[in-house]
């Protein structure tokens, strides 16, 4: 192989091209979900192509999620927004083979989540406060057996992702959702390994009625502050929960 070789840029597929054009084009008019595409005769006609590299395009996007194709005569394609979960599922599964710790997950998190919370302040309305209240009620009761602590550790996970779904900001509500997800994945399922860690759990609870107190007094720096140390807090039980971890899969594997 001579350095020329190198240099030769990769041929894109046709219908590859179709996909990124599509993209633009729906980007450009500012398009919404539940719009239509244009139908498979006026996209070969646009692009000069065959009704089979327009259906492999018209896949690919239904694929990725951008678009559901309907048969029947008021068929096509339409746009979809692609759902969080989706991407949430997609983005895990690249980490797969890579995945963070518990304690890099915690320390992104303790970055993340004090903004979230005090964007998150002037949008929280009442029926989001009693969601909030019942997801703390659901923590105030001493778990007594393992399916329950799991539903209080969902629980407090909840009480963040609302706060991300109010926050105003889709960059900071994706990566505030998705790390409550790697969280799920990584770290809950973990400390089923372990007895229950008490006295994090109740640190949780007292910081979330805290958080509750500021959201509902509408004090945007006191939730920015309270959500630091909760993060804080929560990093630290949870370096302590990985050492306990790497001791109990020592003895298990002696």
């Amino acid at each position: 192989m001579n350095d020329k070789s190198l240099r030769i840029p990769k041929r894109i597929k046709r219908s590859d091209q179709i996909v990124e054009s599509v993209k633009s084009w729906v980007a450009l008019n500012r398009m919404e979900p539940g719009e239509r595409l244009p139908n498979e005769r006026e996209l070969m006609e646009q692009f000069e192509c065959s009704k089979g590299t327009v259906r492999e395009a018209l896949k690919s996007l239904e694929v990725q999620g951008l678009v559901t194709i309907r048969t029947g005569p008021n068929g096509g394609a339409i746009l979809e927004r692609v759902p969080f979960e989706k991407a949430s599922e997609l983005l895990r599964n690249y980490l797969h083979f890579d995945q963070p710790s518990g304690p890099e997950i915690y320390a992104l998190r303790t970055l993340i989540e004090p903004e979230i919370a005090a964007l998150a302040t002037p949008r929280i309305t009442e029926d989001d406060l009693e969601t909030l209240e019942a997801l703390v009620r659901c923590c105030e009761v001493t778990p007594e057996t393992l399916e329950e602590r799991i539903d209080q550790r969902i629980a407090e996970l909840d009480f963040h992702v609302l706060l991300a779904q109010r926050c105003g900001n889709a960059m900071l509500a994706f990566i505030g959702r998705f790390i409550n997800d790697m969280i799920r994945d990584l770290v809950i399922f973990k400390k089923s390994a372990l007895p229950e860690q008490r006295e994090f759990s109740c640190a949780n609870l007292v910081y979330h009625r805290q958080l509750i107190d500021a959201l509902r007094a509408r004090d945007a720096a006191a939730a920015r502050q309270l959500m630091l140390e909760h993060m804080q807090s929560a990093e630290h039980f949870n370096r302590e929960l990985e050492g306990q971890l790497h001791q109990h899969f020592l003895g298990v594997t002696r």
